[in-house]
């Protein structure tokens, strides 16, 4: 496999449509009185039809939700309240539709689908399609060892690439991304602290539950992992490799190639702003295809979403990853776009002609009567021209 040259997506991101963002501004501004009334909805759709290219903006079409599955060797320290290796039931949930991103998904009119990076079960558990992306089974240990190999970590990438442009090619029109995992706070908040340059108590947060004999073992294994970390910085890949894990890799790889193929994201919770922290590092241009779904309580999140100016559309205290943040911030982007695409637009209407005043009317009047007045006289001297017969020339005596 060739190796993946990162460099290459500083100069294939770009910024959406600049232009096109002031026009839907100013487009609010006739559709809208008072201006500024429609508040974040209206600077949703602005940013819509930035990302799309249009004003106005039409409807969402097509949303899918993406999520990407694994679990992770850190999480046989006991640093989650789930048992390590389980992330396969959480998955089986979604499939059953029994699961809240899948309620979700079907009450706002969102696909979703599962994508298999590194689960620690057998393939023929799930269905082929879930698992066809599979790099690994699990990944070791980021406290002692690396959770994949180089080749590893670049073939996750290179999936999450090709996933981005599955989804364009598709018509997918917006993208809800989550994931699915058993120990994968503990690898976001070690990405986080290692770019943010933090320690690691600023970044653990409490996962799925834990107690606070689990958070100081989470602290310890993020203190562990950081000094792995840190001599690898300047390489995303292998930070990715050393610390990370094949899911997110892969998430990195997808938001990445959805940058350069224009299509819009929404985030959902701490592994997500991990992976969002790692891409933007390789193109710096790639958040302003992104939005932050909702603040999920973990101070990693916050810390990464801070580095990467990015604002959580919604605070209700969700923290169950899986896509569910991301697929609540769905409604209010659909109803942005609707009320972009079906407010009527004001229709320009005539300047009425300028009234006169009553002084000009008068005197308008006083000039019509004095011409009416003076007409006869100028008049009957030419009358009377016509009337009387020209005088004849005397004859000529000599004649």
């Amino acid at each position: 496999m060739s190796g993946i040259d990162l460099d290459d997506f500083g100069s294939l991101v770009e910024r959406p449509d600049a232009g096109v963002r002031r026009d839907s501004q100013e487009r609010w501004q006739k559709l809208v009185r008072p201006a500024g009334g429609l508040g974040k909805p209206a600077e949703l759709a602005d940013w819509l039809a930035a990302v799309r290219g249009e004003v106005p903006t039409g409807p969402i079409a097509a949303p899918r939700a993406l999520i990407f599955a694994a679990d992770h060797g850190v999480a046989s320290l006991e640093v989650s309240a789930r048992k390590a290796g389980t992330a396969t039931e959480l998955v089986k949930a979604v499939l059953d539709g029994t699961a809240p991103a899948s309620v979700l998904a079907r009450q706002y009119g969102a696909h979703v689908d599962v994508i298999d990076m590194a689960l620690d079960c057998d393939p023929s558990e799930l269905p082929d399609y879930v698992t066809a992306h599979r790099v690994r089974r699990g990944s070791g240990r980021i406290d002692i060892e690396d959770a994949l190999t180089r080749e590893e970590a670049e073939q996750a990438f290179r999936v999450g690439m090709t996933v981005a442009d599955e989804q364009a090619d598709s018509g997918t029109d917006l993208v809800l991304l989550g994931d699915l995992s058993v120990g994968g706070t503990t690898p976001a908040a070690v990405l986080i602290a290692a770019l943010c340059g933090t320690d690691a108590s600023v970044v653990t947060g409490r996962g799925s539950g834990i107690d606070d004999l689990a958070w100081m073992r989470k602290c310890a294994a993020i203190r562990d992992a950081l000094r792995r970390a840190r001599p690898v910085l300047g390489d995303q890949l292998a930070l990715l490799a050393a610390v990370g894990g094949a899911d997110f890799a892969a998430m990195t790889g997808f938001l990445l190639q959805a940058a350069v193929r224009k299509l819009p994201v929404v985030l959902d919770g701490v592994v997500s702003a991990a992976c969002a922290l790692v891409a933007q590092r390789i193109a710096f241009r790639a958040p302003d295809w992104w939005l932050a779904g909702h603040a999920s309580g973990e101070p990693g999140q916050a810390k990464a979403l801070d580095r990467i100016s990015l604002e959580p559309l919604l605070d209700q205290g969700v923290h169950l990853g899986g896509a569910a943040g991301s697929l609540l911030a769905l409604p209010l982007l659909q109803a942005a776009a609707a009320l972009s695409a079906e407010l009527p637009y004001p229709a320009e209407k005539p300047d009425p002609e300028p009234e006169k005043d009553a002084e000009d009317t008068e005197d308008t009047e006083d000039a019509e009567e004095a011409k009416e007045a003076k007409d006869p006289e100028e008049a009957e001297p030419q009358a009377k021209a016509e009337t009387e017969p020209a005088p004849q020339p005397e004859a000529d005596p000599a004649s």
